[in-house]
């Protein structure tokens, strides 16, 4: 069995692809439903409805779990994983946005005044979360990792 081949089959790393996969396709459906915008940079970006960072690791923490138990050292540090990613998306990334946000508006307040600023200046503001969506990153995720390693325990080979 090749590496890749070892990895595709695993199902603790496809429900984590799956649960980041998942929640950016949701990401920007969403994005284009609120904004009537299509903006296939929210197929990557961070930031947005719902966390796919929250989905990604909480999707790991459920295949984790299903696939070694919660009495494992596997689980225990997938759920600190979880913890710290969760709570640095809500903390740290949200304080991020919103300064980038001010910054921004200090920005084009400086432009008025005649100030010459490039385009490149202005920062990204979807870099964190709010709570609600690292709840509903962290919901989708769980649910993405369940039906993940159920199918794959039922020999679905996902990709």
């Amino acid at each position: 069995m090749t590496f890749l081949d070892g990895l595709i089959r695993n199902p603790v790393f496809v429900a984590a692809v799956m649960g980041w996969f998942v929640a950016q396709v949701l990401k920007t459906i969403i994005h284009f439903l609120i904004h009537k915008e299509l903006i296939w940079e929210r197929m990557v970006g961070s930031g947005g409805m719902p966390s796919s960072h929250s989905a990604t690791v909480c999707a790991l923490a459920t295949a984790t779990g299903i696939r070694y138990g919660s009495a494992g050292f596997e689980f225990a540090v997938a759920i600190i994983v979880a913890i710290i990613v969760m709570h640095d998306a809500m903390g740290v990334r949200r304080e991020t946005g919103i300064q980038a946000q001010v910054l921004n508006e200090m920005i084009a307040l400086f432009r008025e005044m005649g100030t010459k600023m490039s385009v490149e200046d202005k920062l990204k503001e979807f870099v964190g979360h709010t709570p609600l969506q690292v709840w509903m990153g962290a919901l989708l995720g769980i649910l993405t990792g369940f039906i993940t390693c159920q199918l794959m325990i039922a020999g679905y080979h996902i990709f």
